[in-house]
């Protein structure tokens, strides 16, 4: 059974994870439970406030290719799903 996915428009807030190709957001808060992957993310660089886009999928979706702060980092759609955005 396929997973129906939610793609916000602009103004929306939900998880990283909803994002299409192209589109970006403003990270709004990191809900991770595990600390040590949260300390993680916060060491590349994905706090509250900064930019984040999605550049490309990997050909069976996941990782995905995202870009914060001038680089591309590959993330993991189930991490992605904690990471909560405003769609811009």
């Amino acid at each position: 059974m396929k997973r129906h996915v939610l793609h916000l428009k602009s103004g929306d807030v939900g998880a990283l994870a909803d994002l299409k190709r192209g589109q970006a957001g403003i990270v709004l808060t990191i809900d991770i439970d595990n600390r040590a992957l949260r300390r993680h993310l916060l060491d590349m660089g994905i706090t509250r406030g900064v930019r984040i886009e999605i550049k490309k999928f990997a050909p069976l979706g996941d990782p995905v290719d995202v870009r914060v702060r001038g680089y591309d980092l590959c993330l993991r759609k189930s991490d992605m799903k904690g990471i909560q955005i405003r769609c811009e």
